[in-house]
C-alpha cells in the first residue's frame, strides 16, 4: 500500500496531499503544527510538502529532520520545479503553434 501511495504522489502529487490529508489522520499536522503551510504546499510545491511531512514523521526522531529527509525535500522541490518548467514550455509551445503533435491553432 505504501508503495501505491508513493506512485501516486509522483504521478498526482496534489491528489496524494488531499488523500494524505484525508485519510492520514494528522500526519500534515504533526509534521507543520498548523494548517497554512500544507495549504500553501498543496498550492504551490505539492511534491515538497509531501516530502517533508515523510521525513518529519517517518525517517527520524519526532519532531527532527534527518539529513536524509532534507535530500528528499531537495528532491521534491526539484520535481516541482520540473512540473512547473515543463507545464510552462508546454504552454509557450502550443501558444506559439510549435505542438508536438503537429496541431496548428486556427488563424
Amino acid at each position: 500500500m505504501p508503495c501505491l501511495v508513493g506512485c501516486i504522489a509522483v504521478a498526482f502529487p496534489r491528489l496524494a496531499c488531499f488523500l494524505v490529508w484525508f485519510f492520514g489522520g494528522g500526519y500534515f499536522s504533526r509534521a507543520f503544527g498548523t494548517w497554512l503551510w500544507p495549504l500553501l504546499g498543496f498550492l504551490f510545491l505539492p511534491l515538497t510538502t509531501l516530502a517533508f511531512a515523510f521525513g518529519m514523521n517517518t525517517l527520524g526522531a519526532p519532531g527532527e529532520m534527518p539529513p536524509v529527509g532534507w535530500l528528499l525535500v531537495l528532491i521534491g522541490l526539484a520535481g516541482d520545479l520540473g512540473l512547473w518548467r515543463g507545464g510552462a514550455h508546454g504552454a509557450q509551445a502550443f501558444r506559439s503553434g510549435r505542438h508536438r503533435d503537429g496541431w496548428r491553432p486556427p488563424s
